[in-house]
């Protein structure tokens, strides 16, 4: 779906939009610096490097959507407190605050073009300078915290790549809340043109202007290089630092994944790659975006699977062959993850096939999805109360299974609820004005089905990892215990 904005016809196009040969080097240019510098650099210290740029990001979405007021300039401020966090954070980990600093404005650079093109005005100089007084602020900042925190208790870290790992997968919520909102104000297509945004180089395109809808699908975008870039350097963490060769395997499918995932949201808006900006010239894909949906929740269920397996907790883990049912244990995550991913599927479609009331003309609400997805929910609760209340009363004392088992049963109640209000604020709607707590509700209900995948497929993981398999007690896990 899709709402006209009122600032869409005023807005300026580049001149010359940046074509896609030009485009595609600069990936692969782009790419190629990304992974040769993370390679040089300590995995803590782009951990929490990453870690303060995530926080910082996510605090300024908000700020964004209020400019101007006070509220919006204190989470402006607030954003430069997260350089001064992580630093003392690696002040106590042992880490260098200042390399800290150092690698959170180096993914920053990321979003400084935005500002460039309001700040610019014709000199060459102002670019130069809004480079180095980036590295010199952030890791001045961050050296800050780290003299704050002198004298604080020494602070013991996860795994390196495990730290990393689980930013990642932070990293990636994000992206899928700010997705949720892109479908929740009907923006989708508030940006007509993919790779640029409006003619211009996506990374350029001015803040001044992302306003409305456009705001809310462009700082999608911006996120998704975010992601993009995050998934670069776990490659190289994960294969700097992890013997196992199915761990470095995960890696590079998750940032394949994660270009798949990119490719599918930008074909969603055009129907086929080109740099065309006339809404006319392009086919939007209703298809694409239920696969984007659908996609982008399979890549937050990876990521956490990818946390998992690189964490100490993983690593140290023993196999236990007393569980009772240890077969049905093994099993029913898998069962609900199947029933999950075509609730996903049901859901998905219904929130891109509805057509919301608009021009006196009532809301159409296709029947197949919205029914479907109605009874998988009462299937869905059936199998997650079973999942989660095996595993947590079968697995006690395998302390990752336990806790996600009881997380499933409370998260399913909740996310039920958040269906039924979903459902509802839904079919009362009955103008093209959209409620804020519409799209609260809904958002909120898209986020912690994610939720839900997630921690069903790291329930999977860990029943393999920990629980042996009745038919080969001793030896039933598929991976080594001592390398799992």
């Amino acid at each position: 779906m899709t709402t006209e904005d009122p600032a869409l016809a005023a807005l300026p196009a580049a001149t010359e939009p940046t074509s896609l040969g030009v485009l595609l080097a600069l990936f692969i240019v782009g790419s190629a610096l990304v992974l040769g510098i993370a390679s040089r650099i300590k995995t803590v210290h782009l951990a929490l490097g990453f870690a303060a740029t995530v926080a910082m990001w996510a605090i300024g979405y908000v700020a964004m959507l209020a400019p101007g007021l006070w509220i919006g300039e204190a989470l402006f401020v607030l954003t430069l407190a997260m350089p001064v966090l992580f630093g003392a954070i690696a002040r106590r980990g042992g880490a260098s605050p200042v390399k800290v600093g150092l690698v959170s404005a180096f993914a920053n650079l990321l979003v400084i073009g935005a500002f460039l093109r309001d700040e610019q005005q014709g000199s060459h100089l102002t670019p130069i300078l809004y480079v180095v007084g980036l590295f010199a602020s952030s890791a001045a900042l961050a050296a800050f915290g780290g003299f704050l925190a002198r004298s604080a208790r020494p602070l013991r870290l996860p795994s390196s790549a495990g730290l990393f790992a689980a930013v990642s997968a932070v990293t990636v919520f994000i992206l899928l809340v700010t997705g949720g909102l892109v479908t929740g104000f009907e923006s989708g297509l508030a940006v007509p043109d993919w790779p640029n945004s409006f003619g211009h180089n996506m990374l350029l395109y001015p803040i001044s202007e992302m306003k409305g809808g456009i705001y809310y699908e462009h700082a999608h975008r911006l996120f998704g290089m975010l992601v993009g870039t995050t998934a670069l350097v776990l490659v190289a963490v994960v294969w700097r630092e992890e013997p196992r060769t199915w761990v470095r395997g995960l890696s590079v499918l998750f940032l394949a994944i994660v270009c798949v995932q990119g490719l599918l949201g930008g074909l969603r808006v055009t129907g086929r790659l080109t740099v065309a900006v006339d809404p006319l010239e392009l086919s939007p894909s209703t298809f694409l975006a239920i696969v984007h949906g659908m996609l982008g929740q399979a890549v937050l269920a990876l990521s956490c699977v990818i946390a998992c397996v690189t964490s100490n907790a993983w690593k140290s883990a023993a196999v236990r062959s007393d569980i009772a049912d240890a077969g049905r244990l093994r099993a029913l995550p898998f069962v609900l993850l199947a029933a999950l991913v075509v609730q996903l599927f049901l859901g998905a479609s219904y929130r891109h096939l509805q057509i919301p009331p608009a021009d006196g003309n009532a809301a159409i609400h296709p029947a197949w999805p919205i029914w479907g997805h109605v009874i998988g929910a009462f299937v869905v609760v059936i199998l997650a109360v079973v999942t989660g209340a095996h595993a947590s009363s079968r697995a006690r004392e395998i302390r990752p299974v336990r806790i996600l088992g009881k997380g499933l049963v409370h998260a399913i109640g909740l996310q039920f609820a958040l269906g039924l209000a979903a459902l509802v604020v839904v079919l009362i709607r009955t103008d093209a004005r959209i409620p804020i707590y519409e799209v609260l509700v809904t958002s909120a209900h898209q986020v912690l089905g994610a939720l839900l995948l997630a921690s069903t497929a790291m329930l999977a993981a860990w029943s393999l990892r920990t629980v042996a398999a009745p038919a080969a007690e001793g030896d039933a896990v598929t991976l080594p215990s001592r390398a799992a």
